[in-house]
């Protein structure tokens, strides 16, 4: 065997110690985080592209150097990737990484390459009331559908939720008496967040006139939110609801209902409400994820002076 050979066999070897290493993480994801399917899907794939980037380019990963990860982004950005897809999996990366560190999987050297690079961020696309006013005027009908999706969005625009997260609200979850709604975001983590009377007043319309005639009789189910055949409706189904109220709205095609999240920060920031406080609402774990909507505070405040003042 030649010495060429013995590398390319060591480095293969690394590799599929590598593949199980991920194996491993995910399983610590699922049972340890307790991450949604969803997310675990994600961490996943974006894991296991990077190995077959690491095989195609004869790179070990576990001995990954800050060259080997420029040149790996470098790929994913010529590949058409957006910023924020990179992030995504830079942050994969990153997690696994410092797992890897505390189990004595890999060294220093390797947490190293992978926390230095810094990417741009955009500032998060945001809603005008306007805009909001024209898309729950969408559903100002009294048919069944209409009625749901109206308190669809109310909650949504109301409590910051994540669409996923009000997939899987259930009627119990909804406390009418205290104004709050009870969500359960990443990691199964639990948080209640006040809701204005207007959205439940919306809430209370839909369950009145609107979800009995969505439920079926032998097939009852404790989701708020109905499809027409009476299951719950997933996240996608939400999400496909949303675009098709933002068509009838004729607003921009690429708002999503994160877009909505983001308006709830914005708003309650600019309302004159602490980071802290916005942190618990939006159930973010790192206070530094917050902080991107004092930015966007900051430039609508400049766009309100440009506006206004007389030498702008």
């Amino acid at each position: 065997m030649t010495v060429r050979t013995a590398e390319a066999d060591a480095r293969e070897a690394a590799r599929r110690l590598f593949a199980r290493d991920i194996d491993d993480y995910i399983a610590h994801l699922e049972g340890v985080r307790r991450l949604s399917p969803n997310s675990v899907r994600a961490y996943r794939e974006d894991l296991v592209a990077f190995l077959e980037w690491s095989r195609r380019e004869a790179v070990v990963p576990s001995r990954l150097t800050h060259r080997d990860l420029r040149s790996y982004l470098l790929e994913l950005t010529r590949a058409g990737y957006s910023t924020r897809t990179i992030s995504r999996h830079l942050s994969s990366l990153r997690g696994m990484f410092r797992w890897m560190y505390r189990e004595g999987r890999c060294d220093s050297a390797a947490v190293a390459a992978v926390a230095s690079p810094k990417l741009s961020r955009r500032l998060p696309k945001t809603m005008s009331d306007e805009d909001v006013r024209d898309l729950l005027a969408t559903c100002d009908e009294e048919d069944p559908v209409s009625l749901r999706d109206r308190a669809f969005l109310e909650v949504l625009y109301a409590t910051g939720a994540r669409i996923s997260e009000v997939s899987a609200l259930d009627l119990g979850d909804i406390d009418f008496s205290e104004c709050q709604v009870r969500l359960f975001g990443k990691g199964s983590k639990e948080r209640v967040v006040p809701v204005y009377r207007m959205a439940l007043d919306r809430v209370v319309a839909y369950l009145e006139r609107g979800r009995p005639a969505l439920v079926l009789v032998d097939r009852p189910c404790e989701a708020l939110l109905l499809s027409v055949r009476g299951n719950r409706m997933s996240a996608d189904a939400l999400r496909t609801v949303f675009k098709r109220r933002v068509a009838q709205a004729r607003l921009d095609p690429s708002l999503t209902p994160h877009a909505m999240r983001h308006t709830f920060a914005t708003e309650l920031l600019g309302g004159g409400a602490d980071l802290r406080s916005v942190q618990e609402l939006l159930g973010h774990e790192s206070l530094a994820t917050t902080q991107v909507y004092t930015h966007l505070s900051i430039e609508r405040l400049k766009e309100a002076a440009r506006s206004a003042h007389p030498r702008s």
